[in-house]
């Protein structure tokens, strides 16, 4: 059997601090064994479960849906690359939706600047296609 990992080994191995480790622990992505002294050991395929963790993560992948993904791998293994393709396809609509968004807000900045106005019935930015002066009486409320 391979020897678990102390906090500050894992800290090393995966280039993450103690306090997010522990952090990650409290959130249910990753979990430790207790000495009789109850000190924390980790396995060591936690360093694959890290791994998986910080590259959703990377890509903009909320906490909560990182630990339901590797909530359905069967009895709590180590994600494998299959499980990584299968995983990341979920999120790449998601992903592809932020960019295109991003983008968008990117686009209107570059109007709003060259108007300098910031117009309520015409900002691209604070109120698109005046869509607050359809829904609200006398405009924005903001």
């Amino acid at each position: 059997m391979p020897t678990p990992l102390t906090p500050a080994q894992l800290a090393a191995r995966s280039g993450l601090s103690v306090p997010t480790l522990h952090h990650y622990e409290r959130e249910g992505l990753i979990s430790a064994a207790r000495t009789g002294g109850n000190q924390r050991r980790y396995p060591p395929d936690t360093l694959r479960r890290l791994a998986f963790i910080r590259a959703a993560a990377r890509v903009g992948v909320p906490l909560a849906e990182i630990r339901a993904a590797l909530d359905t791998l069967p009895g709590g293994r180590p994600p494998s690359a299959q499980d990584w393709a299968a995983l990341s396809a979920t999120w790449r609509a998601a992903l592809d939706a932020r960019i295109a968004t991003l983008t968008r807000l990117r686009n209107d900045l570059d109007g709003c600047i060259a108007c300098g106005c910031l117009s309520l019935d015409r900002c691209a930015l604070h109120n698109p296609g005046d869509a607050l002066g359809r829904t609200l009486p006398g405009g924005s409320q903001l």
